[in-house]
């Protein structure tokens, strides 16, 4: 039986080696340790020492001496150990959970990411609002008030102190919350009387005033009078989300961003200048027949660009205490959080976008808010089983040829990092994928304890507990929330320590390297219905790697925070660091 096994392996590979032959390869990086990703789940890793790749995919992988006999004339050829650097090649990331717009906006606007006070906020915000135009709004943010000694949400009156004429809207750094000044609650029509739409919170003071803070769809009310951006503003906003992905090896995103930053996606995709490859979300709340609009604008099977999943909230986030929980938060006793929807009116959407044949994801980060999502999920399922199965077309791409119908439709839990556990089996039980980010960890484990109590807590972000239950794991960062660096999850998913080194969370729920490292390439890539041709490098696969200066699977925990990337590659195509002229 073992001599059968060879044979068929050799056979395989002979195969692939002969394709190969058949095209002309365009580049040939040799002499290296190459992680074509298979094994990562079984944390067997498999490396080759070369990869040819030519037309977008790769076209065969082995041996230094098998794929260089491939070159021709015009074939580009890389030792990974030339000279005095060993670089090492892994499938490239995929991030599945970010906001290029708002990210791209965050560095043409006010960046308050990682101000260690008010004091310090204050003062970068006199400073932005004096190099603006008379009246120009004051907009940006990423403040976080947990990493503050006094841990107080910042006031109108803190911001009018600085802001003079200007009004100003400052998000939290997980965007549930925001903190406007005087002029802006004017301009919103905001008073003391005024009634937040539902799902949202207009914060009081003793006086019965609004303080500034507006939470989840209040936010809205201030939102909707800011003048957008330019056209040319947020082209270049985008573009600059887009170079601060390829440049930390991400080579695709599943992104939620403005409707208007698709089309900018389109048009650089028209014009040859699109770097990375982009899943779209579409707002679930949109009417249908906005969404079916949507939808037809684009060729759903357009490899670097096409709308993907319906995005829903049904809550907030731990930090701002707007999580949807099923008991109150332990530091705040008469709050358990601002669910979006009654259960209802969620299922009642789901059905009806299920049936339109949309994948649908939904933000939970609360255990309550979980528990609504399956909810939902289970209603849409059975709905779904009345009708008789349909085969795969353009207008429902979440169907696939190659499986029974009807297809599961990889329904999502975007965060899930507070999930009773007696909810997790429902995962596995309707086929949810549990989407991830554990670079969040880094940043809420200095707090998460004291919001949830010691028993919730130990069962929070629970990425092990899911994978041991058999739920798919697809990991991210939730860019801007979080820095795009995927090195950095990396790092939390296989330690669950802060940075520093100096302090655990919960060490039961760490995965191996290989868990983490397929989460964040064939894990994301089986949550968009794109298993069959990215993930991995192997033979007709996408050709979408990084080129990073040490083994991600083999250094020490510590030496993956200061991962350098030398070189990205979508489709073949190097995009980082550019070497030509665009």
């Amino acid at each position: 039986m073992r001599s059968c096994l060879l044979t068929l392996a050799a056979l395989i590979a002979a195969c692939s080696f002969c394709a190969a032959q058949a095209s002309t390869p365009e580049l040939i990086y040799f002499n290296g340790a190459i992680y074509t990703g298979n094994g990562f789940a079984e944390d067997r890793p498999e490396t080759v020492e070369a990869v040819a790749v030519g037309g977008g995919k790769v076209l065969a992988v082995g041996s230094t001496k098998q794929i260089t006999r491939l070159a021709r004339p015009k074939t580009r050829l890389v030792d990974l150990n030339g000279g005095n650097t060993h670089s090492y090649i892994f499938p490239g990331f995929n991030d599945a959970h970010t906001h290029l717009g708002s990210a791209g906006r965050t560095k043409m606007t006010l960046d308050l990411t990682g101000v260690k006070s008010l004091a310090e906020m204050l003062k970068r915000t006199q400073a932005y609002a004096a190099s603006l135009p008379a009246g120009h709004w004051v907009t940006g943010g990423n403040w976080d008030h947990t990493l503050w000694a006094e841990k107080v949400l910042p006031t109108r009156q803190d911001l009018d102190k600085v802001t003079g004429a200007h009004p100003a809207f400052l998000d939290r750094i997980d965007g549930h919350i925001a903190v406007v000044n005087t002029a802006a609650l004017k301009a919103a029509g905001i008073t003391s009387s005024t009634q937040p739409p539902e799902g949202g919170a207009i914060d009081l003071d003793a006086n019965g005033e609004p303080t500034g803070i507006v939470r989840e769809s209040a936010e809205g009310l201030v939102g909707k009078v800011i003048p957008p951006p330019s056209a040319a503003e947020r082209r270049m906003a985008d573009q600059l989300a887009i170079a601060d992905a390829v440049a930390h090896g991400v080579t695709s995103a599943q992104d939620f961003s403005d409707w208007e930053d698709f089309l900018v996606f389109e048009q650089l995709e028209k014009e040859g200048k699109l770097d990375l490859r982009i899943s779209e979300w579409l707002p679930f709340r949109a009417p249908l027949e906005d969404l079916n609009r949507m939808r037809a604008h684009h060729d759903a099977h357009d490899p670097m660009l096409h709308t993907g999943m319906l995005k829903g909230f049904m809550d907030g986030s731990l930090g701002s205490r707007t999580a949807a929980m099923k008991a109150p938060f332990a530091d705040d006793a008469r709050n358990s959080g601002l669910p979006q929807y009654t259960q209802d009116v969620l299922n009642k959407m789901a059905v009806e976008r299920a049936q339109a044949g949309f994948q649908l994801g939904f933000h939970a980060i609360g255990d309550k808010a979980a528990a609504m999502a399956l909810d939902a999920f289970a209603a849409s399922e059975t709905a779904n089983a009345k009708f008789p199965c349909r085969a795969p077309d353009e207008d429902h791409p979440i169907w696939d040829e190659k499986l029974p119908c009807p297809v599961k439709a990889r329904n999502r839990v975007e965060h899930a990092q507070v999930v009773d556990p007696a909810d997790i089996p429902r995962f596995r039980k309707l086929g949810v994928i549990a989407s991830m980010q554990p670079n969040h960890l880094l940043t809420d484990m200095n707090w998460a304890e004291d919001r949830l109590g010691e028993e919730r807590a130990a069962c929070s972000y629970a990425w092990k507990a899911f994978l041991d239950a058999g739920v798919p794991l697809a990991f991210g960062t939730d860019y801007p929330v979080e820095p795009i660096t995927p090195f950095r999850g990396l790092y939390a998913a296989v330690t669950r320590m802060n940075e520093a080194g100096t302090k655990t969370y919960f060490p039961a729920n760490k995965l191996t390297r290989g868990q983490a490292l397929y989460a964040y390439t064939q894990g994301s890539a089986y949550a968009e219905f794109a298993e069959g041709h990215k993930g991995k490098l192997a033979p007709g696969y996408d050709a979408d790697f990084v080129v990073v200066d040490r083994d991600l699977y083999n250094v020490d925990a510590r030496e993956l925070l200061g991962t350098n990337v030398r070189a990205t590659y979508v489709g073949g195509r190097e995009v980082f660091p550019r070497t030509e002229s665009r």
